[in-house]
């Protein structure tokens, strides 16, 4: 079996992203190291990551991981009931990596060395956790609502995808602050008059200013400082400029748990559009992106994606995807989406029938969580 990974996003008590959380299945800790230290050179290095292994117990192939200077390493708390486990850790901790507590419980016994960092627990079995031998995160909640209830039962926040379960009900109907920035991207897929564009971009300069700000990150990769809308125009053209004005569109909404809604968006699409690169033709993959990047829109606006997408001149395609999940980019997000489940065997076999193995998926999931952190979006 190879190493697969899948990421969780890690939130604080703000539902602010503060870190995320890789887990690598594997057989054995060997071949998780492998995996993660050939991911080295496309590392996420804006927030901290914790990695912890599933399926494979630690041995002492971890100490030959060689981890970047934000990575944690997940430590099985009951893995200290043992001699062997407590030297394994110990071992680690004097070589350099920092650990965080995995699978703890209260009341657990545990060493005072080395120190941690972090504590994951699961909050379905310990929905209490009081005086915690380190920041408490909280693993396995079932939906948005249970959140609020392990704040308030100690812990300081949470890894996992529950805030995408248990969301309130999308109204029938566009919300008309939206409208303005529907109203450009409209505009530039109808290759209008740069002054035009210009001028509906003039009336909001937080469109204009959150524009500049995304195509100027590091996550575009330009070598010229952009300074204004018709530079980008010349520079990248109305395709390359619809893409990132869709990350406006993303980036519209104000809900409280946004910012990790609209990460999940945006790693969704870039993902989508890393993982077809040597599959599809070059000038589809923007509309990937767009695809992965809308898979939330619904959430996100407040407004049911076909009241969205009736006020949008998008392609066939893309809508095919969200409202259907058919067309030519359905599998694409079906495999973004199974990135995201505790389901390796159903990963594989989607990524096998695109024509993709492990690593390809590990690479652009990481690639695309990198992409998404250098954006800024909190």
């Amino acid at each position: 079996m190879s190493a697969w990974v899948r990421r969780e996003p890690i939130v604080n008590r703000q539902m602010a992203t503060t870190a995320s959380r890789l887990i690598v299945r594997a057989d054995s800790a060997r071949e998780a190291v492998d995996a993660l230290n050939g991911l080295a050179d496309t590392w996420p290095t804006t927030r901290n990551v914790i990695v912890g292994l599933q399926g494979a117990a630690p041995d002492d192939a971890l100490l030959d991981w060689q981890p970047p200077a934000n990575a944690l390493l997940e430590f099985p708390a009951p893995v200290f009931a043992s001699v062997e486990g407590q030297a394994l850790a110990a071992q680690l901790d004097a070589g350099g990596t920092p650990l965080c507590l995995g699978d703890y419980a209260p009341g657990m016994a545990l060493p005072e060395t080395p120190k941690f960092r972090f504590a994951l627990a699961d909050a379905s079995r310990h929905p209490q956790l009081d005086h915690a031998p380190a920041t408490p995160l909280a693993t396995n909640l079932a939906n948005h609502g249970t959140f609020g209830d392990a704040v308030e039962n100690g812990y300081s926040g949470a890894a996992g995808w529950f805030f995408l379960h248990g969301l309130p009900a999308m109204a029938n109907k566009l919300n008309p602050g939206h409208a303005q920035i529907i109203h450009i991207l409209n505009l530039v897929r109808q290759n209008a008059e740069v002054a035009e564009i210009e001028a509906a971009l003039k009336k909001d300069i937080s469109i204009s200013f959150k524009l500049l700000r995304y195509i100027n990150s590091a996550g575009f990769g330009l070598g010229n400082q952009i300074q204004s809308f018709r530079h980008a125009v010349t520079l990248i053209g109305y395709n390359k400029l619809n893409k990132w004005l869709s990350l406006l569109l993303v980036t519209a909404s104000r809900d409280p748990a946004a910012p990790a809604l609209m990460q999940t968006s945006i790693v969704r699409g870039r993902f989508m559009e890393l993982a077809a690169a040597d599959s599809i033709d070059r000038g589809q993959l923007d509309n990937l992106f767009i695809t992965g990047s809308f898979s939330l829109l619904d959430v996100l606006l407040g407004s049911k994606i076909d009241a969205v997408l009736a006020e949008m001149n998008l392609p066939e395609a893309i809508a095919d995807a969200l409202l259907r999940r058919a067309g030519p980019y359905a599998p694409w997000l079906a495999l973004a989406l199974a990135c995201e489940q505790d389901d390796v065997p159903a990963l594989a076999a989607q990524a096998a029938a695109l024509g993709l193995d492990a690593d390809r998926i590990n690479r652009a999931q990481i690639e695309a969580l990198a992409f998404a952190d250098n954006l800024q979006l909190d």
